[in-house]
């Protein structure tokens, strides 16, 4: 496929903006100004002082002899480049690489796109027209190569959309500064009587580079598409991303399903084909004013089941406004990992952890609850009981040692012991009465002690007698003594909670 760049040319962008704060400007001349080596000079001029021979480098002083009336603002420093940038994003609708060529200017890489809006000319005046509806006088050209495309844009007297193939043509009728050349090279070309790129065009090129220098047959190449330019897009591309623009803006939940289950569908083919499958999604709904709305899922297994992930994102539609209407769908996949089907077997129909339908159910319940309040526990290689367990990773996590069943451990473990009064006999004996949360627990059955040593690797301290209780009201819980009884400063802790 034959790459295809588009160039937009802001030619009074810092005055558009402020046109469009303040609307009464629109029919008055003005400038914007900042001070340099002790004088005030002018730095953007709307196309009514341009109109009247006030022009961008000149004295303010001689703008004023020229237009007594004008109107002077102050230079806002970075307006320039915030600008560009933020319309740099807004772009991403007509192109997924988009790029910022100070001071005055963007750069989209378009290969692949114009098809969408019926072809290059309707791709062209379509990116006009929005720009202008918006308010910024631009001019706009397409081409083959980034070079030629910002010569056409700047400096193109007929069409503005060059065909492909067609860059030689095109180049032939341009002035020299159309090569993105040095001030000092124009010049110099001007003197010689070069006034358009076909005059020197099939010079030698020996005697080219040798009159004014190496660079100068770099950016004739660039334009030809001898040499190719990268440029740097404004947001990085996701290497799995899905991209639906829409020719009317959609407003309706009917729309935007359509739109993800076409997403889905282009995406999640194409997984299948590498084997891999998503972990975090996100579908981005770019509305006609500007906003972005998104939703992200998540699954807890690499997954391109179009089904399942619809469903994900299905729940969660309804967070999204339309407003105005969007114009572009995008469906981005930022993680994802190896994904091949799981072998089934002929007799068994359970595969515990590696069923398909348990972790597709997690992801729903996940979308609903959030994934915060779904945790899968494993057993850890440690003595004190609330250092036994960890939170697994992932349910694909596999576990490092064994489950402890050969003495009795609570249902529900407190991850901290919290503090109880206790009524006990003689040394090594089981408690009689305890108090937790002011109330008073009879024990009429207990077990015990189990005790439990400090791990020394970890940190020096007391021991930990445990004893397994039920009350009068056949309640069981885990209590236990950390130190000796004979030690004065023991203390009663309740730990755990059987069923």
């Amino acid at each position: 496929m034959a790459k295809r760049f588009v160039y937009i040319w802001f030619r009074h962008l810092t005055t558009d903006w402020f046109t469009l704060r303040q609307p009464g400007l629109r029919e008055l001349p003005f400038v914007v100004s900042a001070s340099s080596h002790g004088r005030i000079m002018i730095v953007a001029a709307n196309a009514l002082a341009e109109q009247q021979g006030v022009c961008t480098g000149m004295v303010l002083a001689d703008a004023r002899a020229i237009i007594p009336s004008l109107q002077v603002f102050d230079e806002k420093p970075g307006l320039p480049d915030k600008l560009l940038r933020r319309i740099a994003e807004w772009c991403i609708r007509f192109a997924p690489v988009v790029a910022v060529d100070m001071p005055d200017g963007l750069l989209l890489d378009a290969t692949g796109c114009p098809h969408l809006w019926g072809g290059d000319s309707y791709y062209l005046i379509a990116v006009a027209q929005r720009f202008k509806a918006r308010g910024y006088d631009v001019r706009v050209g397409m081409a083959d190569t980034i070079g030629l495309a910002w010569a056409v844009a700047r400096f193109g007297q007929q069409s503005l959309l060059v065909e492909s193939k067609k860059q030689l043509e095109a180049l032939l009728p341009l002035p020299p500064a159309a090569l993105r050349l040095e001030v000092e090279t124009v010049e110099l070309l001007h003197k010689l009587g070069l006034r358009q790129i076909g005059q020197f065009m099939r010079m030698p090129r020996t005697a080219l580079r040798r009159r004014f220098g190496p660079t100068f047959l770099i950016r004739l190449d660039q334009a030809l598409g001898n040499v190719e330019e990268m440029i740097e897009s404004v947001a990085p591309i996701e290497p799995y991303q899905e991209r639906l623009p829409c020719l009317e803006p959609i407003v309706t939940i009917t729309g935007i399903e359509i739109a993800l289950q076409r997403l889905l569908e282009a995406l999640c083919q194409r997984l299948q084909k590498e084997e891999k499958g998503l972990r975090i999604a996100g579908l981005k709904c770019y509305r006609a004013d500007g906003k972005i709305e998104q939703v992200d899922i998540g699954t807890i297994r690499p997954s391109h089941n179009v089904k399942h992930l619809f469903k994900l994102f299905e729940i969660k539609l309804s967070a999204i406004e339309p407003g105005s209407g969007i114009e572009l769908f995008v469906l981005e996949a930022p993680k994802v990992e190896a994904h091949s089907p799981l072998q089934e077997s002929l007799w068994n129909s359970t595969c515990g952890l590696d069923n398909t339908g348990l972790s597709e159910l997690l992801d729903r319940l996940a979308g609903k609850i959030g994934a915060n309040h779904i945790h899968r526990y494993l057993p850890d290689e440690h003595h004190w009981p609330e250092r036994t367990v960890k939170l697994a990773t992932s349910l694909n996590e596999k576990t490092t040692t064994t489950w402890k069943v050969d003495k009795p451990r609570p249902f529900q473990l407190l991850a901290k012991p919290e503090r109880i009064e206790v009524t006990a006999p003689i040394p090594d004996y089981p408690p009689m009465l305890f108090r937790y949360k002011n109330k008073l627990h009879k024990i009429i059955k207990a077990d015990g002690p189990e005790r439990i040593e400090q791990e020394w690797w970890l940190q020096q301290g007391q021991h930990r007698d445990y004893y397994y209780v039920e009350d009068g009201e056949g309640h069981r819980y885990w209590l236990f003594r950390l130190g000796h009884y004979s030690d004065k400063s023991y203390q009663w802790f309740i730990h755990g909670f059987f069923a």
